[in-house]
């Protein structure tokens, strides 16, 4: 017979160890990868479609974590995402190969300045133009890496971020405006200047939380704006009771994947 003292505490167990069992099934579903060029290593998770067919094409999912993921242990950048792209339903669905790439410790995917002021408010300064950081070198690298498979529908390429992941995913559109053929960004920001290059090109589904007070939500307002004025439409969603973590609501959206994949080069 099981008592009361022992059934709690099996219960209590199955509390304590199920978080980390999830976590561990959610990242040994990523297999690993490096991408090296000279002195600089870019660490990346990834995942094939069920049953894939290297004899088939697929569309590629580029996911952009933000700056508390950074790192070298090819692990951190899983923390915000994964769930929705490992979701049986999705993945029968919409069958894609999505790639998550870990930013180094101290770089940035985008060409942004960012420093505090004397309330502790932080402030963002987005470049028009300029060099790509090493980071996003190493990022333009992996993605041609990853072209040059016969699997990859290049006509079905796609990207999304958050935060500065966010910043990344449109510096890397005006890097690439003739490849992507949908992206979203979540709380994150560029310089409006920039909007031109890929406003009629690349449709985009923008994500902010109103509440947002690392990342303030004008930021996106501004590329909306800039987008229209550019000629562009782009869908926007400001999460009236949302902080900096807008990713959970934009991430739990039920129409973000039908809505990517609707759209092709």
């Amino acid at each position: 017979m099981i008592t009361r003292k022992i059934f709690l505490k099996g219960i209590l167990g199955l509390c304590l160890v199920f978080p980390f069992f999830s976590k561990a099934q959610t990242t040994s579903s990523f297999d690993r990868g490096s991408y090296i060029n000279k002195n600089d290593t870019l660490p990346y998770r990834f995942v094939f479609p069920k049953n894939f067919d290297p004899q088939k094409k697929y569309p590629l999912i580029l996911v952009l974590h933000g700056a508390g993921e950074r790192g070298n242990d090819n692990e951190a950048q899983l923390k915000f995402g994964p769930k929705l792209f490992l979701n049986d339903t999705i993945r029968a669905k919409y069958p894609a190969i999505v790639i998550f790439p870990q930013c180094p410790k101290d770089g940035w995917w985008s060409n942004v300045q960012m420093k505090q002021d004397s309330s502790g408010k932080w402030k963002w300064t987005f470049v028009e133009g300029g060099v790509p950081t090493t980071a996003m070198k190493s990022l333009l690298g992996l993605l041609d890496q990853w072209l040059d498979k016969p699997f990859v529908d290049k006509h079905r390429v796609y990207v999304g971020g958050l935060s500065m992941g966010g910043m990344g995913t449109f510096e890397i559109l005006r890097r690439k405006p003739d490849l992507f053929a949908a992206a979203f960004a979540i709380c994150g920001g560029d310089n409006a200047q920039n909007a031109k290059v890929y406003a009629k090109k690349v449709p985009l589904w923008i994500f902010h939380g109103a509440k947002d007070n690392v990342v303030p939500s004008d930021h996106s307002i501004i590329m909306v704006n800039a987008i229209r004025a550019a000629g562009g439409n782009p869908k926007f969603t400001l999460y009236p009771n949302d902080g900096h973590n807008s990713w959970d609501d934009a991430f739990a959206e039920p129409g973000l994947m039908g809505w990517l994949f609707s759209h092709q080069k």
